[in-house]
Parts: structure tokens; sequence; C-alpha cells
């Protein structure tokens, strides 16, 4: 997929009904014009295996919220506004502090606490960068409120994903069993069923549903992103 700041719309338009998840296809964009267009607290516009680049909107007075990514790199640039950025190795040592404007970057070492609050008159309009991703394909937050509920279901999600009992895993991944028991009927080869069903598996361990890992995976099959595929299915 390939487009320009043109298939964003004017300016003024919402964000979540302009912007998608152009991941982990080949993508063009004008970013500048894409993070000023945006009027979310947060749009994944693409995410990838090892990087995830989401627009965001902060309004007057309202911060990121103070954060630490224990196994990322982070980078910002903000495109519009004007604020405050803190980090430091303990939340409440905060003693990196720098005031930061449009076309300003920032760059947060994995481990460190931060937060940037806007301290101008209008929102700041940034995009970030998360090496690898942290935030699941396709996320959209509308509002700061959102994101904070949603990160709040997510770590709930987690702790009852890690936790699941063997049939709660097997109710769970059953849409792909269904599928490559499909493949079977089909007379398709085991070798490519299992090169195909354990990639998705490991997509789902990745953070995907088993919907969209089925859908990447069969991509890779049918545009010839992986040879490895195609040439396992004509076994």
């Amino acid at each position: 997929m390939y487009t320009n700041a043109n298939s964003f719309g004017s300016q003024g338009s919402k964000g979540s009904r302009e912007f998608k998840d152009y991941g982990p296809n080949p993508f063009v964009a004008n970013i500048n014009a894409a993070t000023l267009q945006n009027d979310t607290f947060r749009t994944a516009l693409w995410t990838g295996d090892y990087l995830q680049l989401t627009l965001m909107s902060i309004d007057v007075g309202e911060d990121i919220g103070l954060e630490r990514h224990p196994n990322l790199d982070q980078f910002l640039r903000i495109e519009q506004g004007q604020g405050k950025v803190q980090m430091g190795k303990r939340k409440d040592a905060l003693n990196y502090q720098r005031e930061v404007y449009d076309d300003f970057a920032v760059f947060i070492p994995a481990g460190t606490w931060h937060n940037l609050t806007n301290t101008g008159d209008v929102p700041i309009k940034l995009y970030s960068i998360y090496a690898p991703p942290n935030h699941p394909f396709g996320t959209v937050h509308e509002t700061k409120a959102d994101a904070i509920a949603a990160e709040e279901a997510e770590n709930n999600r987690a702790e009852k994903v890690f936790g699941k009992t063997p049939d709660e895993w097997v109710e769970y991944t059953e849409y792909l069993v269904n599928e490559g028991l499909e493949d079977v009927k089909r007379g398709i080869n085991a070798t490519h069923i299992l090169q195909e069903f354990i990639l998705m598996g490991v997509l789902v361990g990745k953070g995907y549903s088993p919907e969209k890992a089925y859908e990447v995976v069969e991509e890779w099959e049918r545009t010839g992103e992986s040879k490895l595929l195609q040439e396992s299915k004509k076994l």
C-alpha cells in the first residue's frame, strides 16, 4: 500500500476516520501532514515486527502520562505546539527536563521513566516511533481516557492470558484449528500446514488475534513475501 498526504483528507478531519495501520506493508506518506491532521490521542499508522509509528495529539494542559518501557527505545518528533519533557531512572526522580517545541526530537532510552506535558495554547501534534512495537496492531485511542482504559484492559488481559488453562488456550485458538482442518480437507500437504500454523501461533504470541495472524501469514504466501511458504505448498 502506497499513499501520500492527499489520502489523509483535509485539515480538521477526524484522524480516526482517515487513518489506519498500514503495517507491515511498504508505505510512504507525508508524515508532517499526517501528524498535523490527526486529532486522536493515539493512532497507529504503521506496525511492523521491529518498529511501530503512532500519531498523537496532546490537548492543552494534558500530558502523555508518566510511563516506562523496559524493553524498547522510543523516539518523539513534535510537529506543532510546545511542552515540557521529563525523564529519569526513577518515577520520583525525573532529573532530566527540557522545554520542547515544534521540530524538536526526543529520544527515550529503554527503561527510562518519561512524560511530556503540553504547556502551550494549542494541541501538541507529534509522532512516536517505538522499537520494537509497543501497542497492538491497529491501535486507535480517541482520547487519553480511552488510552488509559485500554491499557488497564490490556494489563488485565495479559494477566489472564498468561494464566490460561489448557482448555482456555484451546478455545482461544479454535479459529486457527478450524482453518487448519479445512486445509487438510483441501489436500494441502502437512509440511505447508505446519509451517503456516506455527507461524500464526508465533504472531498470536506477539499479540495478534488468531484472525489477524491467519490473514498476515496467508498474505505472506499470496504476495510471495515468503518464497518458502510458496515452495512448500507445491510439495
